[in-house]
């Protein structure tokens, strides 16, 4: 699981400034472009230290940077979202840009803050074309390592120390500098999955937050580091055979215990006081596009007649939502061709039994007396469903959160916030990010309940 628009989950290849053009001149006239740059937020007038701004900051103010986010990666591609990887503690931790922090800090006047936004990408790309440059200072040649561990071993000193300079080794810097680290391995071709592993192991956990690393520490880890790449560590997972990812959480989906997590829907329905759906749809839609957030609030109407009539939930539904969501003519068809998801990362295959399987996992999300399965497992695990048998050509993600809604609304509930329940990637094997996915549901549930409970009293 990772955060869809946080920089640290971003692989070499998406942020090599070799395979992505940009001109630092024309940023601003281009963010000025953007959607977002039509309702940047106003700071409520409250001292930082007054809940309000919290609660403002976490809100409001962190929706517009997500969706800024979203709309500079529609252009630019995914290498953008290091914009907002500050120093220290801001809204990623432990990284290398200066020119923004966070909403509470760094959201001002319009002027201010999109000057601030354009600062803050070209602040990034510069790191990243300096790390490009080091990159290339030393040309390695796996097939030569036993010639060159010096050379590995000088590189990795070198990058240890540029990571620790720029980030000022606040909090969480450790972790970029383990980015940068496979990052290098992995332009010399290290495969990145073992790249990772081989920079894991060389820390070994010895980097710590708000502490810069003596000089011994620094020299051990390039040196393990070093001694560690084997010529056999090369190739790519594209030389591997392709993997299906659908059938890798059919295998998850049977194996997780969803059972053992507790149901926060199990104390019957609740409504909210506020819409915390339509109100997220507004602030992250809306500012990234007018008619995008039109349609995703025209599914969810019609998902919430749906549920209100009792709709079984299967693709015919699916399709009408999709309909709305996409402005589409007619309802699209479930795919015909295998799909790829996460930059290709994820394939997911396609076969004579790959509908009718998505129709039994769907008819699953009713409540069944003889194999009895908490309100948010199964929330979560219809989610979980549509996105990893991708049943349409576009937006299947924004149909899986419509599917969650659905299930809830069917049974009597609705959230007043949704903020961990959108802009976050699962992975198709790994069955801990499915029970995250209930926890996130169970606790934006009990937050809902305390809240309109709050209200009444």
């Amino acid at each position: 699981m990772f955060i869809e628009l946080a920089p640290g989950s971003l692989s070499w290849d998406e942020v090599d400034p070799a395979r992505h053009a940009f001109d630092g001149a024309s940023a601003a006239r281009i963010i000025g472009s953007l959607g977002p740059t039509r309702c940047v937020p106003v700071r409520p007038d409250v001292s930082f230290a007054d809940p309000a701004m919290s609660a403002w900051s976490y809100g409001e103010g962190k929706t517009w940077a997500d969706a800024m986010s979203y709309a500079l990666v529609q252009h630019y591609g995914r290498w953008t979202v290091g914009w907002r990887w500050a120093h220290d503690e801001g809204d990623f931790d432990g990284g290398p840009v200066g020119s923004w922090c966070c909403p509470r800090d760094s959201i001002t006047t319009p002027e201010e803050t999109l000057a601030r936004v354009g600062a803050a990408l070209c602040e990034w790309r510069e790191w990243l074309e300096d790390l490009a440059g080091w990159f290339e200072a030393y040309p390695l040649d796996l097939a030569g390592i036993e010639d060159q561990r010096i050379l590995w071993e000088c590189a990795a000193r070198n990058l240890i120390l540029q990571v620790v300079d720029r980030t000022g080794c606040g909090s969480g810097w450790h972790g970029h500098c383990h980015q940068v680290l496979t990052w290098f391995l992995s332009r010399w071709g290290v495969a990145p999955d073992v790249a990772s592993g081989l920079v894991d192991s060389a820390i070994g956990g010895r980097f710590r937050s708000w502490t810069g690393p003596d000089t011994e520490l620094v020299d051990d880890i390039a040196e393990q580091l070093a001694l560690s790449v084997q010529a056999g560590d090369g190739g790519t997972r594209a030389d591997a055979p392709a993997q299906d990812d659908l059938q890798r959480w059919l295998a998850v989906r049977e194996s997780v215990p969803w059972h053992e997590v507790p149901d926060g829907g199990a104390d019957g329905p609740v409504e909210p006081v506020r819409d915390g759906a339509a109100q997220d749809i507004r602030g992250f839609d809306g500012a990234v596009d007018a008619a995008r957030a039109e349609g995703l609030l025209n599914a969810l109407e019609l998902l919430r007649a749906d549920a209100a009539r009792g709709a079984r939930l299967d693709l015919a539904v699916l399709s009408s939502w999709q309909q709305h969501l996409l402005g589409t003519p007619q309802p699209p068809r479930f795919r015909s061709l295998p799909a790829f998801a996460k930059g290709g990362r994820e394939r997911y295959g396609i076969g004579p039994d790959t509908h009718a399987r998505f129709d039994t996992c769907l008819a699953e999300s009713e409540f069944d007396a003889g194999r009895p399965l908490g309100l948010t497992a199964r929330a979560a695990r219809a989610y979980l469903d549509i996105c990893f048998f991708h049943p349409f050509d576009d937006g299947n993600a924004r149909t899986a959160f419509l599917t969650l809604v659905f299930i809830l609304a069917r049974e009597g509930i609705a959230l007043d916030s949704v903020s961990l329940l959108r802009r976050i990637t699962f992975q198709a094997g790994h069955p801990q990010d499915a029970l995250s996915l209930v926890r996130y549901i169970n606790i934006h549930l009990e937050e809902t309940r305390r809240h309109t409970a709050k209200s009444a009293g």
